[in-house]
Parts: structure tokens; sequence; C-alpha cells
């Protein structure tokens, strides 16, 4: 019996970079004890927010390893093991060591625009070849394609170890259809910072987060107080932060977020291409609103 639930708010890890664009382990290490001692629930660790495509195998070897090794099963972690190679996937999650890890996350192939039943094959074949738990991640401005609320119901109801859904879709209607008709162990997850509240008056249990990276302590309180059903406070919070939601993919993400986090003094303002860092313009309005907000830049 799958018991894995995750709740409240995930923070979708970033991946530091030095100058040199080399990976910054330190800060790594530094941001995953800044976000637990700041009331993160869950780690999403090795998702796009991390800039995953663009790092090599060894380097996303050893920021799972560092990564588990530092939360030392103080919260649970999220993988990231999604792809447009289903076979690549089975063969991933068949042979590679997850000891550690509390559940995976796995988008919606993207690119090849599958068929909603190449969807649920898809998931079929990945539920099939793990025991671990299963977040299914729907994003269709990234992937091409929408997998539908009739589809998502379908692959909840027929594998016990798909738990949820990370809902990036932006579509309020099929989110709610799909809260409104899922089996009572399956959850829906916000997969957008700017809908979190809406959601969660809806029945989402959480976010991960882009925003909670920064301000894990202030955005986690606004998803604590939202699912107590203290929504008259939750929204002030939710409105405090509307302005930093629109900035903060205004130029791509986690081009925003690091932004921030360089604002704040915690990380170099560095990507991979062929991200590159956010405008100046929008950089300046964020420190105006950090400034705003008495949060230090």
């Amino acid at each position: 019996m799958i018991k894995t639930r995750l709740k409240g708010m995930g923070v979708a890890l970033i991946t530091p970079f030095k100058e040199d664009e080399s990976v910054d382990y330190d800060a790594l290490m530094r941001i995953v004890d800044y976000l637990i001692q700041n009331n993160a629930d869950f780690l999403c660790v090795l998702g796009t927010t991390a800039e995953t495509p663009t790092l090599t195998e060894e380097e996303k070897k050893k920021i799972k390893q560092m990564v588990i090794e530092r939360v030392n099963g103080r919260v649970p972690i999220l993988l990231g093991v999604g792809g447009n190679n289903t076979r690549a996937i089975v063969d991933t999650l068949k042979h590679d060591d997850f000891t550690g890890v509390d559940a995976i996350l796995s988008v919606v192939p993207y690119y090849n625009k599958p068929s909603q039943e190449g969807i649920y094959q898809h998931y079929k074949a990945i539920a099939e070849a793990t025991e671990l738990p299963i977040v299914l991640y729907n994003v269709p401005g990234r992937t091409g394609v929408n997998m539908t609320a009739e589809t998502t119901l379908r692959i909840a109801r027929d594998f016990e170890n798909v738990i949820a859904i990370k809902e990036a879709s932006g579509n309020i209607t099929q989110m709610d259809d799909i809260i409104k008709n899922k089996p009572a162990n399956f959850d829906v997850i916000s997969g957008d910072d700017g809908i979190t509240f809406p959601l969660i008056t809806l029945g989402a249990v959480g976010v991960i987060s882009v925003i909670g990276n920064a301000f894990p302590r202030e955005f986690s309180r606004m998803v604590r107080l939202a699912l107590q059903g203290d929504y008259a406070n939750a929204l002030t919070i939710h409105h405090k932060f509307a302005e930093l939601f629109k900035l903060l993919f205004v130029d791509g993400n986690p081009a925003g977020v690091k932004a921030m986090l360089n604002a704040m003094g915690m990380v170099e303002n560095k990507l991979r291409l062929p991200l590159v860092p956010t405008r100046i313009t929008t950089f300046e309005a964020m420190r105006k609103i950090l400034s705003e907000l008495n949060i230090k830049c």
C-alpha cells in the first residue's frame, strides 16, 4: 500500500551556477538548509526549475546524492524522472539507485506530441516499472500536449502507485474536474505559484513552488493558512506576492527566481544557455518590490 502523501509547500529546487557556469554545490547545500529551516514541506529535485536539460549525467547524479545526504530524511524528496523516451525512463527506474527518494515526478512526454492513449500507455509502463510513488506532471506550455482530465483520472484509478498530479495547464476547469472526480488516494498539486491559493480553495493539497526558493517561510505560511481554511489571511499573503508572480516568469524560469536570490545575496545570477538572466528592467522591478516587502536586497 502506497502511503506517501506530498502536501503543503514543496519547492522546485534551482541549480546554482558559478560565474564559469559550473555547478555551485556549496550554494546548493546552503539553499537546501535554508528551505528546510524555513518550513518547506518537501523538495522537488532535478525538475524543470533545476535547468535539468542542461546538466550532464554526472552533475545530475552528484546533485541527487548530495541533496539526499544533506536532507537526511528531514523532508520528503520528489525526484524528477521524466522524458519523451518511455523505454529509457523504464530502464532508469529498473536499474538506478533510488535510496533516499520518496517519490518521482514524471512529466508528460514532450516534443513527440503523443495522443491521450499514448500518454496513458507511457505512464502505464512507468507505473509498472517501479514501486515508487509517482507524481504526474502536466505542463502543456512546455510539452506541446495537454493531458486531459479524463486521461489523468484514468491513470489515477488504474495505478495505485500514481499518487498525485502536478497540474500546470492553467485550465482551472480541468483542474477542478480532476479534484471533483479523483480517487481518495490521489492528490492535485499546483504547478503554478500564482494560482496556488484559488486551487487550494477548490481542493488541491499544495504546490511545487518556484518562488518558494526565495521566500519559503512567507509562501509556506500562505499555503498552510489556505489548507487550514483561513482564506482571508492566506489571500492577504497571496496578494502581497501578486506582482512578483508576474515578474517571476516574464523572462523564463528560473531566470526570475535566480534574480531574486541574487538580489538577496544567495546565488550568482547565472544560467546555462539557452537560458539567460532576466532583463535589467525586470531585475530592478523585483528589487523595488523586495524593498517594499522589507526583504533585504
